[in-house]
């Protein structure tokens, strides 16, 4: 037989104690008592309670809120990171009862209609990935932060940019690591590109997908396009100087394709196109530098580099033109929302900022707002409603 009472201090064996993301320690003290009928006392020893091997940090234990597609897969992520002993998925939540029950069975943990409930009987949540509609972001995010919980944050970061600025005062108040889902920056093509930016120029842009009617709360722009916005406002480093936006509603009640050329203070100049209308599908990023040409295939996780003349260095390759040489920088392959997710985590242990910090999402989600400000204007001038 064995009972447990958590330890305070370094255990009597001189095992030092473990301490979680929140500061709980994970030594127990273990009463064994012997069974042979000997009738000796108890013996009292300390062990590390864990699914991780020695040496390792305990397992973070998560959540995921609202599991919908999104949700799901950030659920189906963290039960692979959990047979690995990095995390372990707690609960599920979901105001749709059948589909939480449905998605905690699948992935082995608890469901729960609300946070309020979860947090009611599961207070040992450290972190917990929000894939809630938009509007929800404030409410779910700032409930969790309260209560002492770190954030991954689905994109867009909010609805508006006053609940970005709250967002942001409640994660400082509360100490939370709070990390925004854009997964392209996650991309290992983006993240092998990284180190070859110098003073960008000029870029194209274009991201097109079919038809689907989940994420319709929002326009295309923070739909879709907001990954480009929030890669290529890292790549350039750069103030906005002049919006120029088209969008128009298609197939609902939003805007549904958009075309943007922006200009940054550097000079840069930088094409969007975004449909959500599409009879394909295509992720891709090209710009243009001094001397090289980068193109970034988002799907294939690959980087294309065009040089001329020395701009090449080493390791690249001729090309029909001669004045031309091709590279193709190493890149390694890894699901971005496995790498996000493991981004996130580690934020939460070393109590570090995140890769996509709050200001990141609330940057790139400030451009979005101004973009649609500008197709709202566009469709005024020309006389075109957007629904």
């Amino acid at each position: 037989m064995r009972g447990r009472s958590r330890c305070s201090r370094r255990c009597e064996d001189g095992q030092p104690r473990r301490v979680s993301p929140r500061g709980l320690c994970f030594s127990f003290h273990i009463w064994e008592w012997n069974c042979d009928n000997s009738g000796s006392f108890p013996r009292f020893r300390s062990i590390y309670l864990s699914t991780s091997f020695p040496g390792q940090e305990p397992p973070i234990n998560v959540a995921v809120i609202g599991v919908g597609a999104f949700g799901r897969n950030h659920a189906r992520v963290y039960q692979q990171l959990q047979q690995a002993g990095i995390v372990q998925l707690v609960a599920v939540v979901d105001p749709d009862k059948a589909r939480a029950d449905a998605i905690a069975r699948e992935f082995s943990c608890k469901a729960f209609g609300s946070v309020e409930q979860m947090l009611g009987t599961h207070s040992e949540v450290h972190a917990a990935s929000v894939a809630v509609p938009t509007v929800l972001h404030l409410e779910v995010a700032g409930a969790l932060m309260e209560s002492g919980v770190d954030v991954l944050i689905e994109k867009p970061v909010a609805a508006t940019l006053g609940e970005a600025d709250e967002l942001l005062r409640l994660a400082s108040a509360h100490q939370r690591v709070a990390q925004v889902g854009h997964l392209e920056r996650f991309n290992p093509a983006v993240r092998a590109t990284l180190p070859l930016i110098n003073r960008p120029m000029f870029f194209e842009v274009h991201r097109l997908s079919v038809f689907s009617p989940r994420a319709l709360d929002v326009d295309v722009v923070l739909d879709l396009m907001i990954h480009d916005l929030d890669v290529v406002l890292t790549f350039v480093k750069s103030r906005v100087k002049e919006i120029r936006a088209v969008g128009l509603p298609i197939l609902s009640d939003k805007v549904d394709i958009a075309n943007v050329r922006i200009e940054f203070e550097s000079g840069c100049v930088a094409n969007f196109t975004a449909s959500r209308v599409s009879t394909e599908r295509v992720r891709k990023l090209r710009f243009f530098q001094a001397g090289q040409y980068i193109s970034i295939d988002y799907g294939r996780q690959d980087v294309l580099v065009f040089s001329v003349g020395s701009a090449g260095g080493a390791g690249t390759q001729p090309s029909v033109n001669p004045q031309i040489s091709m590279a193709k920088p190493p890149v390694t392959a890894e699901e971005p929302l496995l790498a996000e997710i493991k981004a996130f985590l580690q934020s939460v242990r070393d109590r570090s900022r995140p890769v996509v910090a709050l200001e990141d999402g609330r940057r790139a989600l400030e451009l979005g707002l101004a973009i649609l400000d500008e197709i709202g204007r566009h469709a005024g001038r020309i006389g075109v409603g957007r629904g």
